[in-house]
Parts: C-alpha cells; sequence; structure tokens
C-alpha cells in the first residue's frame, strides 16, 4: 500500500472517529508549496457545511483523532480548515526504496477492468495524413498508452474516411489513367495528394467525368465487383502511407486497428429502420431527420440532425450511430472516447444524445468526446505552407527530424552520422509531439520550431537531456543503471523534494487516465526534471569527499528519477536516450 493511501486511511478512520459519516471525502491532496507541508487534508470545510458546524473546531476534533506514528511528524490547522500534514523522513525512504524495485512505480490495478474504446488519428483516405491529423493521432495515443499501462482492456478503432463519394471521383480516375493490365496487377501510387488533386480537378471540370464518378459511387456501395477491387487497392495503397508515419511518429496503432466507414454498411439501413420504428426519426422533405430538443438553441428551436438524405444517401451521423451499437454490442466497452477536433462538438453531442434516447448507449456506458483546439503557425493563424496548403505531416515529421540533426551535429560534433542521424529522429519527433501533448489539448496552440526544439523550458528534449544526464552519471560512476538498487536516505532538503515528486507518478497517471489530459503528466515530468537539476547542483554524487553511503543514496534517487522519466515519456510515446 503506498504511503498516501496509508494517510488517507488513517485521515478516513479520523473523519469517522470524529463523528462524521463514513463515506465523507478526505479530499488529501500533495501541497503544491512545501512551507505549507507535505500533504494536505481539504475535507473539512466541505463536512463542516453539511454539519453546520465551525470548521477550525471540526479539524482540531480530526486531528486529536489522527493516527499516524511513524508517517507524519507534525499536522497542524491551516486557515479556515486546512489540515497540513509534515512527513517523516523514514516514511519518504521507506516509499523511495519500495519504488525503486517496483516496475508501476506505485500504480495500482483497478478494482475493475474497463474495456475502454478509443477513436482517434481518422485519417480520410482520400489524400495523405497533414499535420489536421496529428493531435488525434498523438494525443489518442498517449491516452491508450495511459490505459494500458493502468490495466485496463484498450481497444483501438481507427474510424478512417474509406466510404464516401470521393471514391467514385477516384475510382473514376485509376479508369482512366491506368489500363486494364494496369489495374488487374495492382496500383502503386508515389504522389496519393497529387492523384487526388488531379481527379477533383477532372470532377469539377468535366461533366462527363463527374457522372461517371457518380455511377461509380453507386456501384461501390451496391457492392460491384470491379469497383470493390480498385476500392480496394487504393485503400490499401493508402494505408500504407499511413502506416508509414505512424512508425515514423512512433505511434502504436496497426492494421488491425482500421475500423472504417466502409464497416458500418450493412448495419445503416437497420439503424434508420430503427430510428424510425421508434419515432426518433422522421420523414421531412423526403428525408429523414432526428429533431433533439434536448439541445435546442436560445430560441427553442430543436437541433436537427439528418439521418438520411431524399435521395436515399447515407451521412456521417449514420456511420457513427452503427459505430455506437457496434462497440457497445460487440466489443462491449464501458468506456468510449472520441478524440475529434472541437469543431465537431455539436456533431458529437447530437450522436450521443440519439444514442442515449434510443438505447443503445446504456447507462453505464461512458461516451466522452475528447475535444482538442486547432495547430496554428507563429502567426496565430491555422499552419500552412506559404503557398497556403495544407502541410503533409510526412513533411513535418521530415524537417523536425532535419533540424534536430543539425542540433545534434552542433552541439556533439564527434558523434558519427548514423547516430547523429539516430538520435536527430528520437528528437525531432520527440519535440512535434511533446510541444502538442504538453498543451491543455482543448486549447489552440502556436507550432514553433524554435521553442519546441530548446533544450531549456518545458519541452521534449530538456527532458531528454535530463535522462542523459543520469546515464553520464552512472557511465563516469562505473554503475549499472537499469539494476542499480542502492540504500535510500533524506538528509537534504533537494533530495527530500526529489523524492516526494516521484511518489506522485503513480497519481498523476491516474489523473491522466480519468481526465485524457496528456498535458498533466508532461507538467510533472517538467517539475520532476526541475527538482532533479536543483538536486544535481546541490546534493554531489560523485565528488571525492562525498561519503560512500551518500554516494550510494544519491545514486539510488538518481536512478528512480531515471525510471520515472523514462516512464512518463514512454507512456507520451516519446523515446528517451542514453545520449545526445
Amino acid at each position: 500500500m503506498s504511503l498516501k493511501k496509508r494517510i488517507n486511511e488513517a485521515a478516513t478512520a479520523a473523519f469517522v472517529a470524529a463523528g462524521l459519516p463514513e463515506d465523507t471525502p478526505t479530499r488529501l491532496q500533495w501541497s503544491a508549496r512545501p512551507e505549507f507541508g507535505d500533504m494536505q487534508i481539504n475535507g473539512v470545510m466541505g463536512a463542516a457545511k453539511q454539519l453546520k458546524q465551525n470548521p477550525r473546531e471540526l479539524a482540531q476534533k480530526i486531528v486529536d483523532q489522527l493516527d499516524l506514528e511513524g508517517l507524519v511528524t507534525k499536522a497542524e490547522i491551516a486557515g479556515p480548515g486546512f489540515i497540513n500534514l509534515h512527513l517523516e523522513n523514514a516514511a519518504i525512504v521507506e516509499e523511495s526504496t519500495k519504488l525503486l524495485g517496483d516496475a508501476r512505480l506505485g500504480l495500482e490495478f483497478p478494482e475493475t477492468k474497463e474495456c475502454v474504446v478509443v477513436d482517434y488519428s481518422a485519417p480520410n483516405l482520400a489524400k495523405e495524413m497533414h499535420v489536421g491529423h496529428l493531435r488525434s493521432t498523438i494525443i489518442g495515443d498517449a491516452v491508450c498508452r495511459a490505459l494500458e499501462f493502468k490495466g485496463h482492456k484498450v481497444v483501438r478503432q481507427n474510424h478512417i474516411g474509406d466510404w464516401g463519394t470521393q471514391f467514385g471521383m477516384l475510382i473514376t480516375e485509376l479508369q482512366q489513367t491506368h489500363s486494364q493490365e494496369e489495374l488487374d496487377a495492382g496500383i502503386s501510387l508515389s504522389d496519393l495528394e497529387g492523384f487526388y488533386r488531379k481527379s477533383k480537378q477532372h470532377f469539377d471540370a468535366d461533366p462527363v467525368f463527374a457522372d461517371l464518378a457518380r455511377t461509380n459511387v453507386v456501384k461501390l456501395q451496391s457492392g460491384d465487383p470491379e469497383c470493390r477491387k480498385l476500392w480496394k487497392q487504393f485503400i490499401d495503397e493508402s494505408l500504407s502511407h499511413a502506416e508509414d508515419i505512424y512508425q515514423k511518429l512512433g505511434v502504436l496503432l496497426t492494421k488491425a486497428d482500421v475500423h472504417g466507414e466502409s464497416a458500418y454498411n450493412e448495419d445503416l439501413k437497420p439503424v434508420i429502420a430503427a430510428l424510425v420504428e421508434a419515432g426518433i426519426a422522421v420523414e421531412d422533405q423526403g428525408a429523414l431527420v432526428v429533431y433533439l430538443d434536448e439541445l435546442a438553441d436560445k430560441e427553442g428551436n430543436p437541433s436537427v440532425v439528418i439521418v438520411q438524405k431524399a435521395d436515399g444517401g447515407f451521412l456521417y451521423a449514420t456511420t457513427d450511430l452503427a459505430a455506437i451499437r457496434y462497440r457497445v454490442n460487440q466489443l462491449h466497452a464501458t468506456r468510449c472516447l472520441y478524440f475529434i477536433d472541437a469543431r465537431q462538438s455539436l456533431h458529437m453531442k447530437q450522436i450521443f444524445v440519439i444514442g442515449r434516447k434510443t438505447g443503445w448507449v446504456p447507462a453505464n456506458v461512458e461516451f466522452e468526446h475528447c475535444a482538442f483546439g486547432t495547430m496554428m503557425g507563429e502567426d496565430g493563424r491555422p499552419f500552412k505552407t506559404r503557398s497556403g496548403e495544407t502541410i503533409k505531416l510526412a513533411d513535418l515529421l521530415d524537417e523536425a527530424i532535419e533540424r534536430a540533426q543539425a542540433v545534434v551535429a552542433k552541439k556533439n560534433p564527434n558523434l558519427d552520422k548514423e547516430t547523429q542521424l539516430e538520435i536527430g529522429r528520437a528528437i525531432g519527433v520527440g519535440a512535434v509531439k511533446y510541444a502538442d501533448l504538453s498543451k491543455v489539448r482543448t486549447n489552440d496552440y502556436r507550432f514553433s520550431w524554435e521553442a519546441m526544439l530548446s533544450f531549456e523550458g518545458n519541452t521534449a528534449p530538456y527532458l531528454q537531456y535530463a535522462g542523459t544526464r543520469i546515464h553520464s552519471l552512472f557511465e563516469k560512476a562505473g554503475e549499472d543503471l537499469s539494476s542499480f538498487s542502492g540504500a535510500i536516505q533524506i538528509d537534504q532538503p533537494e533530495e527530500r523534494a526529489l523524492a516526494l515528486s516521484i511518489q506522485r507518478f503513480s497519481e498523476v497517471v491516474d489523473q491522466m487516465v480519468d481526465s485524457t489530459m496528456p498535458h498533466e503528466l508532461c507538467t510533472y515530468l517538467y517539475d520532476l526534471s526541475g527538482k532533479f537539476a536543483t538536486f544535481y547542483e546541490a546534493c554531489p554524487v560523485l565528488k571525492p569527499d562525498i561519503e560512500p553511503q551518500i554516494r550510494e543514496s544519491r545514486l539510488a534517487l538518481s536512478a528512480l528519477t531515471s525510471k520515472t522519466l523514462a516512464s512518463g515519456l514512454s507512456l507520451l510515446g516519446i523515446q528517451s536516450l542514453e545520449r545526445m
């Protein structure tokens, strides 16, 4: 049992002994400011308000009942009823020693394992992936990693856009630019974006081409073998481009996780039939429409969702409703997370409300839209090329690696070219990912090469460099970092602050799993790195006059820091480095 959990149990017992109901929350938290102690019990004021008691008097009753011998040196009341706790050094040492030998760094498995379905990345396969796909892909990936590390079952769902009118256009372009022999042999498009652009130009300029494209859409969705074959070839080609991006990004998405719009084709008519039968969808000018009073505007007008067009065609809403049914009934989800940008907020609310009204989403299953803002350029406008085109994700990553490699070569010119490239790749990709993940995901953020590749401030290179300093320390000490298990002692305030910071890791991961906000973990790792830097400067490790037991203790604290940093970066999908 963790140190915090032991203290929380003692606080709960003291609450009950002071006359409070057993379910009264203690709200035990780590203190933000050391001068107010190491931990703080914040639940007294809420309890006092409910019982109509004086909060300071109630706090005193609780303090009188606290049994924290061996854990806390002092419990004092502050303000209108806060209880500040100052921990015993011996308790900090005991907990730190336990963490040094714990691969999970104190993170406990959940009492009930959830099945969490995570919808993220979702590129439209009519084009190559661009910067607009970055945030969904890397935020979703980080949350999946944290959920799995916590112990939940995670089902990744890459809801690709592989079923729509654009594919009639693309199939027609293939038929007109490739011979039957070439089509039979299989297509290979080196410039996917260019091919799409040409087909779109033909579609807009040539009425005959446009009619053929519309006909091919109908044939495709009706199961025509030739159209399905060409569609499948195009999908495979498109996915190979996406897989290259995922591999370069270090994202854990595979072909097995792809479950696109086309996968729900057979359930679209049953979805409509069920909505009509339940009286939820009604006919309006030939189309089938759902009116949602639950999302009415200020004038009382209901929110309108078209689920089938007048010509019989289906829409994104129809496919998303079919996906809800699949995820609940087939995947047995207990929680569904959708990493989709904030501009789709209304759409997601509509889908979730319909899912609840139909009973397709049971009351005990959570559906959450994990919205995120837009990546902006340094000018505060959506991030694009100078010519105004959307930037390809592959080009962005290549430039990040190239810039990072130049920084590595400048800082460490003695490294061979291959090593410079390997380190540059880890720094460049890590920098792009961390610059995004470290921001509050609901906010827009400005993309800056200079800021993200800096070795100072809250950046991936700064955290990666902190890790390399510890590796260098152990090389100089002639010790094996991966298996070091020295005895820890706490003498200096910097040692104490570092040890306490490490003990917060499991709690931060728990918070990230609940909130789906990776920036919380980023903020923690930055703070931990700062505390290690302070410790490293104030507490010499390898100086000749350092006593052996102090040397061993400080190496152990350094090893525990390295382990925590590496675990945190791994959950963010960022590579740790031994040298830079």
